[in-house]
Parts: C-alpha cells; structure tokens; sequence
C-alpha cells in the first residue's frame, strides 16, 4: 500500500515549525540537511540562505513523516496562508486527537471546534500559528473490532 507523506514550504521558518510540531508529536528528525551541506561547485548558496533547511523531516506514528523544506529567495516567496491543501491527522483516540488539536493550534485560528461531529466521528480544523492548514479526526467505528 502506498503512503503519502505530506510536504510543506516555508519562507526561512521551516526549522522553528518543525520544533514545535516536534513538541506536540515527539519523536526524533529523521533527517534535517541544510543548504550549506549541498553548496559546491555546481550548487552556489547565498550566505544569508546557507543555514535554511534544504529538507526536514518528522516522522509521524506508523511510517508516515511531515517533510518541509525552507524555499530560497531567489525562487520568490511561498504564501503560506494559501497553500490549498489541509493535513488530516487520524488519531487513535479521543485524548490524543485532544492533544493534538490543542498543541498544534496555539497561536493559531481555531476553524472548527474540536468535538462530535455531524457524521460521527470527532473532529476539529484549525491554521496553525505558520499558516498550515490541520484536520484532526478520531473515529471510533475505525478503531472497533470485529
């Protein structure tokens, strides 16, 4: 079965978001290489870009991972309020879709309430304090043996 593993853009904030999604979910970076760790002959990076993240990952429960990367000026900005897309967390239960929703959204604008919803599972949106787009969903018909 194949995985999707969500990647987002930042605008030289990649690293102070993925410390704090770090904080809510756990865990240890997989991988964080820099623009520096590419530089060479065939690949200049400019002094004020050297130290932002070429690519970073989190991984994210079982074998999926948050990946980000830093986007060089030269390359134009990326609007991080529009980026059309939300990432949906399933959780395994009730209290970690809680922990979830309330330690991913500080500082940001709560969409929907965390709660029942109308069709049965519970379930809350939000755009976090970088402008990334979170649905968190916990249904417990998912989770019933049968």
């Amino acid at each position: 079965m194949a995985l999707i593993n969500p990647h987002i853009n930042f605008n030289g904030n990649a690293e102070e978001a993925f410390t704090f999604y770090k904080s809510v979910f756990g865990g240890e970076f997989t991988k964080v290489v820099r623009f520096k760790d590419l530089a060479g002959a065939g690949f200049q990076v400019a002094e004020k870009e050297e130290n932002k993240i070429m690519h970073i990952a989190l991984p994210i429960g079982k074998g999926s991972f948050l990946m980000a990367n830093d986007v060089p000026e030269i390359m134009g900005r990326t609007n991080e309020n529009e980026n059309r897309s939300k990432i949906v967390i399933t959780a395994e239960s009730k209290e970690e879709a809680d922990k979830l929703f309330n330690g991913l959204s500080v500082g940001g604008e709560i969409e929907g309430p965390i709660g029942d919803s109308p069709w049965g599972s519970y379930f809350g949106c939000f755009r976090d304090k970088y402008g990334i787009e979170w649905m968190v969903d916990f249904d417990p018909k998912s989770n019933a043996t049968v």
